[in-house]
């Protein structure tokens, strides 16, 4: 797909429809998108490429837009193979381009390309400039957004910000979806654990006068970009989006399954607008990751595995742990036939988290759901309040 950002700013992107799963873990049922511009100008830069799925269309995409020129810059922002997989084809096809990028990312290079740029990199810092006619290229270091050599790039006539990840999501450009449903799960997933490099970089963005966010997945952000950046505010500080409670619960023979839903109704009976569910066991994980994050008071629901909390769960809450869960109200239930120590387990993980206020008294079932149970719950859902 080849199109205008600006009159000089091309997107020269991929639209992959073929693959399941990104970085084989996260299931992308609208395909990805893979996003790279070339700026057409004096000097010719080429902004990053793409997985290698898709060479062979990007290729393509940027000799239309060359139209027979030749490049004078490949700037790479991201040294992840889905952005960087080309390199080797790029610079044997075109002999005098330069490859732009800071200290940290060459020292990368070869961990993942048997190709030296010795006599080809030009090396940028924090602030330097890169002319190219009409167009300046101003970088700014984004360490650890999300890996340690990441840089974006600001272009200062048309007021562009190259985004690296920053902003991206899961789906393709022409998947028609709400934005922040995918951009957040792509967030807390992707980049969650690194709330603090991000609150770094979008302090250097406000210094900038920023009309377009041209980021390596997902849609060019053109209007609106308050709403955009606000999202990454409350999500890099960990603060809750939205006022609710969601329940995540797994269940071995459907009774903790039975309390949970059981909750989620006495939740909405006292006034509770936003309530959300889900079958750890059957749900994609990565989704009820994204949800955790968006609502300020989670429900955790296990029953007792093994002296131990059902394995999902315990996926579900490492998975938090490791993207930095906090500032939230944590509650549970347990369920356990004669020795009952899931609930003790998973409060014991989440008084280890930052800042997470706990319901101390634990709802136990034993064994079936029971309509004695309800008066517990009950008791909880009032303490959720």
């Amino acid at each position: 797909m080849v199109k205008h950002v600006t009159e000089d700013v091309y997107y020269v992107g991929v639209d992959d429809k073929e693959i399941d799963l990104f970085e084989s873990q996260y299931i992308v049922p609208n395909g990805m998108a893979y996003n790279s511009y070339v700026i057409m100008d004096e000097k010719i830069a080429i902004m990053d490429m793409v997985d290698r799925r898709c060479a062979k269309e990007w290729l393509s995409n940027v000799e239309e837009v060359l139209a027979g020129k030749t490049p004078d810059y490949l700037i790479i922002s991201h040294l992840e193979p889905d952005h960087s997989a080309n390199l080797c084809e790029v610079l044997e096809r075109y002999p005098d381009l330069k490859v732009v990028s800071n200290a940290k990312l060459f020292g990368m290079l070869p961990n993942f390309f048997d190709v030296s740029v010795d006599g080809r990199n030009v090396t940028v810092a924090e602030g330097d400039t890169l002319e190219l006619g009409s167009h300046t290229l101003q970088f700014f270091m984004a360490p650890m957004v999300h890996w340690p050599e990441v840089m974006v790039t600001y272009e200062q006539k048309d007021k562009i910000l190259f985004s690296a990840d920053g902003f991206g999501k899961f789906g393709t450009l022409d998947t028609d979806e709400d934005w922040a449903c995918e951009a957040r799960r792509y967030y807390f997933n992707i980049v969650g654990k690194f709330g603090m490099p991000v609150q770094a970089l979008l302090k250097k963005a406000a210094a900038l006068d920023i009309r377009i966010i041209c980021p390596l997945h997902g849609p060019i952000l053109t209007e609106n970009l308050d709403y955009y950046i606000g999202k990454y505010q409350i999500w890099s500080s960990y603060e809750p989006e939205d006022q609710g409670v969601f329940i995540a619960y797994s269940s071995l023979h459907g009774n903790t399954a039975k309390a949970a839903l059981k909750l989620a109704e006495l939740l909405e009976e006292k006034g509770v607008e936003k309530v959300s569910t889900a079958d750890l066991a059957r749900e994609d994980m990565a989704e009820c990751v994204e949800d955790a994050f968006r609502y300020d008071r989670l429900v955790v629901a296990a029953p007792t595995y093994e002296g131990g909390v059902m394995p999902v769960m315990e996926e579900f809450i490492t998975h938090l742990k490791n993207k930095a869960y906090q500032n939230r109200k944590v509650a549970f239930i347990e369920n356990g036939s004669w020795a009952p120590a899931a609930g003790k387990q998973m409060k014991e993980k989440f008084a280890a988290m930052k800042n997470i206020s706990l319901i101390e008294d634990v709802v136990t079932l034993r064994g079936a759901f029971k309509d004695s149970d309800v008066a517990a719950l009950e008791t909880l859902a009032g303490a959720l309040l």
